[in-house]
C-alpha cells in the first residue's frame, strides 16, 4: 500500500553504498527545480542531517517515534534546511533496530497525513541498509525504488539480495512499486572492476534498468564534511554535474 504523496525510496542491502550521499543530493536537486521535498532520514546512524548541516538537539522529534508508543504527526518533527523547498525528518540516533515492530504500514499511514500530503510535492527516504521492519515500511509505502551501489562485488551481492526483496513486496504488500533503475555511485571507467561490476547489473537487471553514474569525486565526501549539497558547495564539478543529470533522468522515469 503505497501513501497518497509521492514516494522515492533509496536503498542497499549492503553498507556504505552511497544511498544518503545520493538521498541528500537529489533531494537538493529536486528542491532547485520547485519541488517542496522532504527527506526522511530512516537510518539511525543520522547522516542526512549531517549532509544538509542540521543541528540535532537532545530528545528532539525524529522519525523514528512513529514506531515507538509516541502519538507522534510527522509534521511535528519536520525540521527547515538552510536550503529553500528542502525539509528533513531527522533520525534518532538511540533508536534500536528491534524495537520496530511489526506494522509494515506504520509509515504509509502517517505520510498520509494531510499536513504531509498537502505540504510536499516528493517524499524521499534514505533507508537502512538492514533487512526489518523499517526498511519494509519504506517499500510499503513508496511509488518508487531507486537502488544505488559502488561497483565492488559486495556492493553487487546486496543489490541481488535486495532485488530478492523488492520482487516480494511487489507481488504482495505493494504491486504499484516500480524500479526506477541502478545506479552505479563512486564510478571511474579507467578500472576494470568497476566495468565488470556494472557489466554484471547490466546483463541480470537490463540496460534500461542501469542509469548513468555518479563518477568518483572527493567533492563529494568535502561538501557532506561542510554540511551542504554539492550543488551548493561545488557547483562546477563533476559530482555537481552527474548528480543534475541523475535529477532529469530520473524525473522522466517518475513520469512514465
Amino acid at each position: 500500500m503505497s501513501c497518497s504523496v509521492p514516494v522515492l525510496v533509496i536503498t542497499n542491502r549492503k553498507g556504505g553504498a552511497g544511498k544518503t550521499t545520493v538521498s541528500v543530493n537529489i533531494a537538493a536537486e529536486f528542491a532547485a527545480k520547485g519541488q517542496r521535498i522532504l527527506l526522511v532520514d530512516l537510518d539511525s546512524q543520522g547522516h542526512c542531517a549531517v549532509g544538509l548541516g542540521v543541528k540535532m538537539s537532545a530528545g528532539q522529534a525524529a522519525i523514528h517515534d512513529i514506531f515507538t508508543s509516541s502519538p507522534l504527526r510527522l509534521i511535528d518533527a519536520v525540521c527547515e534546511t538552510t536550503i529553500n523547498n528542502l525539509f528533513l525528518l531527522p533520525a534518532n540516533p538511540a533508536f534500536q533496530h528491534g524495537n520496530s515492530g511489526n506494522d509494515e504500514q506504520c509509515l504509509a499511514r502517517a505520510l498520509a497525513d494531510k499536513a504531509i500530503t498537502a505540504q510536499f510535492d516528493l517524499v524521499i527516504i534514505d533507508t537502512p541498509p538492514s533487512l526489518d521492519n523499517l526498511l519494509l515500511n519504506a517499500l510499503s509505502a513508496a511509488h518508487w525504488v531507486l537502488v544505488p551501489y559502488v561497483p565492488h562485488p559486495l556492493s553487487f551481492e546486496g543489490v541481488r539480495q535486495l532485488v530478492r526483496v523488492l520482487f516480494k513486496v511487489i507481488s504482495g504488500r505493494n504491486p504499484k512499486l516500480k524500479i526506477l533503475g541502478f545506479l552505479p555511485v563512486m564510478t571511474a571507467n579507467h578500472v576494470r572492476q568497476h566495468r565488470q561490476i556494472t557489466e554484471q547489473v547490466t546483463k541480470q537487471f537490463g540496460a534500461l534498468r542501469v542509469l548513468n553514474g555518479i563518477r568518483a569525486d572527493i567533492k563529494l565526501a568535502e561538501a557532506f564534511g561542510v554540511g551542504k549539497p554539492v550543488r551548493l558547495y561545488a557547483p562546477k564539478s563533476r559530482g555537481a554535474e552527474d548528480f543534475a543529470e541523475l535529477a532529469t533522468t530520473l524525473i522522466q522515469l517518475m513520469k512514465k
